[in-house]
């Protein structure tokens, strides 16, 4: 009796056992059917998006065009081909996008289960902890998936008025003195040197046309004076004035650190680059020609000599003001093609205080944008 109570029990817990596990499966099968059928749904209403959007990045195109063609910078028929290009464009964009979805469609009705990337920025897919196979655990309903839309602004701004970039310029330093020619200069032609780094912005004045911007940032000037003739400066007082040094100098020279913002107003042709959804300014390539100035203060001067006594090498580097003016204002300029140009620069200030003879900085050399 205790044999066949045994033998039942086993027969009924193998029934049982496979009721739970037909249960199960069944259970599986129908999650999987609604992760089908969630997924057609997503990428059915994905192809409704893309018929869309592409008729509005159409849309916008075509007001651009129109807008060319009023203010006169194309010719009507120029306008009508470019707005059946645009057409074409968007039509041939439609296929191909349709074309994806279709065959991510197929995928998902041959049981091909994965997460997609609909378009840029959204994200739509099943639970990233999926079960494996053999985990009979399986949700209940719809409340284990989900569905989160990530935010990114990948897309271009239709009009950036506003571009910035990193400036370097490099050359001769020199100064004019009252009263004197610049041929007397005391100071060396060729060893006086400046260069000036800095960041600027630059922004179109008008809506419609680049032919004007503005340029302004922040830069630091190094502005160096080399004496001629074995001369350094000195300061006595309220006066700086050049005499002989007593040895042979190897170097001699006087270094001014100024930290300025430079305003510009720039001109020169550029061309428009139109790309439906988003349109730019190109002066690649393109002659301009700025004009402006700047003003800022003198936070640094020092003298560095270099000398021999006795055979002996010696250096010195004295930081003082040496009567130097410490606001800086001036005039400046550039001209060239691209990114490289000529560039001039002249201190409307005086390099040293009152009652020292006028002495104003100036410098010439290269402009780059970088």
């Amino acid at each position: 009796m205790r044999k066949l109570f045994t033998i039942a029990t086993v027969v009924a817990l193998c029934l049982t056992a496979q009721l739970v596990r037909a249960q199960v499966e069944t259970k599986k099968d129908s999650v999987t059917d609604s992760r089908i059928q969630y997924q057609l749904n997503q990428l059915q209403a994905e192809k409704e998006n893309i018929v869309t959007a592409e008729k509005e990045k159409l849309r916008k195109e075509v007001e651009v065009i129109n807008g060319r063609a009023d203010k006169g910078e194309i010719t009507s028929e120029e306008a009508r081909q470019l707005k059946e290009a645009a057409a074409r464009k968007s039509a041939e964009n439609i296929e191909n996008k349709l074309a994806i979805i279709d065959n991510k469609i197929a995928l998902v009705k041959r049981g091909e289960l994965y997460e997609f990337n609909l378009e840029e920025g959204t994200y739509i897919g099943i639970d990233p902890q999926q079960k494996k196979e053999e985990d009979t655990h399986w949700p209940d309903d719809w409340d284990d998936f989900w569905e989160v839309e990530m935010i990114f602004d990948h897309k271009r701004k239709y009009d950036k008025r506003t571009t910035s970039d990193i400036v370097l310029a490099a050359g001769f330093n020199n100064a004019i003195i009252e009263g004197q020619s610049f041929d007397d200069t005391p100071y060396k032609v060729g060893g006086s040197r400046f260069f000036e780094i800095g960041w600027q912005w630059k922004t179109r004045v008008f809506r419609n046309t680049n032919f004007m911007r503005i340029v302004y940032g922040l830069n630091f000037q190094f502005n160096g004076l080399k004496p001629d003739d074995n001369q350094y400066f000195v300061k006595d007082g309220d006066l700086t004035y050049l005499e002989p040094f007593e040895a042979s100098l190897d170097k001699s020279k006087l270094r001014m650190d100024n930290l300025v913002i430079p305003v510009y107003f720039e001109f020169g042709p550029s061309k428009m680059i139109d790309r439906g959804d988003y349109f730019r300014y190109s002066t690649r390539h393109k002659f301009r020609i700025g004009l402006g100035g700047y003003f800022g203060l003198n936070y640094s001067t020092r003298q560095k000599l270099k000398y021999k006594i006795d055979g002996d090498r010696h250096k010195e580097k004295i930081k003082n003001n040496y009567n130097t003016n410490n606001t800086i204002y001036g005039l400046a300029g550039y001209m060239g093609f691209g990114d490289l140009s000529l560039y001039m620069k002249y201190d409307l200030n005086t390099i040293f205080k009152d009652g020292n003879r006028d002495e104003n900085n100036i410098a010439v050399g290269l402009r780059w944008e970088l």
